[in-house]
């Protein structure tokens, strides 16, 4: 006779109830952090170096230009020329205006009034299509304009 009863102990089952909570939760939060890229880059550009630099206060009122060589594997359609980018298209200078006026109706009227151009040129594009681009934004009104650039390492 045994005075100890030897009783199988189960071990108790994981509660599951809130995994979808969490899963919701962990999903909520990547979709909130992630910033998902807006324009797919057919040009590359390697940013020119400066020492006077500011950052960008409000990028929701920002509309970019990229101008530079077609990347590799959009050669074969656009060249070995500089072209420039607007959105995911290959545009002309002509193109600058229009593209201007159309990103000025999309935004609200505040981002609108607040408007500025940023310019992520490649360091060795030719100063003729710098200007034409300038001149393209000053028919458009687009007063504010700003040039990509990074830092200058000191060696």
């Amino acid at each position: 006779m045994s005075l100890f009863r030897h009783s199988r102990r189960e071990v108790p089952q994981l509660n599951t109830a809130s995994l979808p909570d969490l899963i919701f939760t962990v999903l909520f939060f990547f979709i909130t952090v992630t910033h998902m890229r807006e324009v797919t880059l057919k040009v590359k550009y390697r940013v020119p170096e400066g020492t006077e630099l500011t950052k960008l206060v409000k990028k929701s009122a920002v509309t970019y230009i990229y101008i530079g060589k077609p990347t590799d594997d959009m050669r074969h359609i656009a060249g070995n020329k500089t072209r420039i980018q607007l959105n995911d298209k290959y545009a002309d200078i002509d193109d600058v205006t229009d593209y201007v006026a159309e990103e000025r109706k999309r935004m609200s009227p505040e981002d609108a009034r607040a408007m500025s151009v940023s310019v992520k040129a490649d360091r060795n594009t030719d100063m003729g299509i710098m200007s034409d681009v300038r001149q393209a934004l000053r028919r458009a009104g687009a007063l504010k304009v700003n040039y990509s650039a990074v830092k200058k390492t000191e060696k």
